[in-house]
């Protein structure tokens, strides 16, 4: 009965010490994959806004269409940089689930954006 009891405490350990480390691997992968982001100004003279598609893999932030860097942290707040050509803008909020929103800034606009998970 002792040896029993003993495999019983250890075997419990063993997944009570692995599960915080497994459900943080998973957590800083939740937010992985493609993304489609719209991007709206808060001024008539910088554009209707846009429609970019972003991936996220490992928690950084990278962009066929556009100059992207950032990263996503595991709660979900997300930092990036887009760039085009001479325009720049930087752009922090928060993801969660299949969607997101936040803000950004560039030299001359301003404005918000609002994602979801393709």
């Amino acid at each position: 009965m002792g040896r029993f009891n003993q495999a019983l405490i250890a075997t419990s350990l063993a997944i009570a010490l692995a599960s915080p480390l497994a459900t943080r691997a998973a957590a800083g992968n939740s937010f992985d994959g493609t993304w489609s982001v719209h991007i709206a100004s808060s001024s008539s003279e910088c554009g209707d806004g846009q429609t970019v598609s972003i991936g996220i893999s490992n928690g950084q932030v990278s962009s066929s269409m556009v100059q992207a860097s950032g990263n996503v942290a595991e709660a979900g707040n997300i930092s990036v940089i887009l760039a085009s050509g001479i325009k720049k803008a930087s752009g922090s909020g928060r993801l969660s689930g299949s969607s997101g929103s936040g803000t950004w800034r560039g030299a001359l606009c301003s404005g918000t954006w609002s994602a979801s998970r393709i």
